[in-house]
């Protein structure tokens, strides 16, 4: 039964791989570390069915099941350290004093069948937990929070939804990994990692595909999902800015020049409105800013620092034009009229235009 089950999980995580592959939404760059967790997922599985084969009466062969639980306690720790690359490709190599639970595990697994620190397999093939067992709990632990605090301090630097999802799934794994731990004949641990890195991947490739690739600020169709799940009882303000005369630019200049100019303003949007607003590129030269601030002279504050901050780029000889912008505030408490709201930032921003080109 359980050597059925493994066979369906390593079945789950190849496709996995071909679906790893074929993605258009997710990075390039968080394919390896994906791939990575999964190719230790089927080591660490395929070592968990050796351990049950030969510990049976049939084949009972000792060699083989030290083995295969030297690998998988040493490997298991491993596979949120590959899942936090995905979000932070640099971090253990800025911060490696954070590899080292993980070192001290491999070391105390590979030495456990002469000390009996994680586990022993006695003499009669029989196995049992270490005195030390706590050390590979202790770090496998350790390193599924490294990966959680990793995830929700990606979510937050991009004011991305991702805190509840990725809650319910830390608490998945947890609960999941727990059962065998607590029971260890009960094998539901690679069952729920499994499904975890399937999870993980569809909520990176929702998060990737919610990124405009010239700018790298949202997409409409994450400007437009924020919208219909807005609350009508919270209050928001709505930002639209414009480029003046983009037309022009790319007709004399062309296309190429008109992508960089969209794109150093689009950098400009992202450093004047940083705390409470979230950037969204709408389409062409069009962006629009959602805000938890609705205070109209804050606002305005940071619509002048943006116009300031491409004047000085302007003054360092950068020849980026000016924008037009307008800005609407729902001050929440009553019925929610996105449509109303939109207008009423847009109706703004072109009578910002048509005073600055009468």
């Amino acid at each position: 039964m359980y050597i059925a089950t493994y066979l369906i999980d390593i079945a789950a995580l190849f496709y996995m791989i071909g679906m790893l592959y074929s993605s258009t939404a997710l990075k390039s760059y968080r394919k390896k570390p994906f791939l990575t967790g999964i190719t230790l997922t089927v080591i660490i599985i395929l070592c968990e069915m050796g351990t049950v084969l030969s510990s049976n009466a049939v084949l009972n062969i000792r060699c083989i099941h030290i083995m295969c639980n030297v690998l998988g306690f040493a490997l298991t720790p491993m596979i949120p350290l590959a899942i936090v690359l995905i979000f932070d490709r640099r971090l253990f190599s800025t911060y490696k004093l954070l590899l080292i639970p993980t070192f001290i595990n491999i070391a105390a697994a590979v030495i456990s069948p002469l000390y009996r620190l994680i586990f022993y397999v006695d003499k009669n093939n029989q196995y049992a937990r270490g005195d030390y067992f706590f050390i590979f709990i202790a770090v496998y632990i350790i390193n599924l929070m490294l990966l959680v605090i990793s995830t929700l301090i990606a979510g937050k630097m991009y004011n991305y939804p991702i805190m509840r999802k990725m809650a319910a799934l830390s608490v998945f794994i947890i609960v999941g990994t727990s059962i065998q731990l607590t029971i260890p004949s009960a094998y539901s641990s690679w069952h729920c990692v499994t499904l975890s890195l399937l999870l993980y991947l569809l909520l990176m490739s929702e998060f990737d595909s919610s990124f405009d690739t010239l700018t790298g600020l949202y997409n409409r169709a994450a400007f437009d999902k924020v919208i219909k799940q807005t609350a009508e009882t919270k209050p928001f303000s709505v930002i639209i800015i414009d480029i003046n005369d983009f037309k022009s630019i790319n007709d004399t200049h062309g296309h190429v020049y008109g992508d960089s100019v969209i794109k150093s303003v689009a950098d400009i949007i992202r450093k004047s409105f940083v705390k409470n607003y979230t950037c969204y590129r709408y389409g062409g030269d069009e962006f629009f800013i959602i805000g938890s601030e609705t205070d109209k002279e804050k606002i305005e504050y940071h619509i002048k620092t943006l116009i300031k901050n491409l004047a000085k780029m302007r003054d360092k000889g950068n020849p980026l034009p000016t924008v037009s912008y307008g800005y609407s505030i729902f001050e929440g408490g009553e019925k929610l009229d996105i449509n109303k709201v939109l207008k009423e930032a847009d109706d703004q921003m072109y009578y910002f235009k048509k005073s600055i080109n009468p």
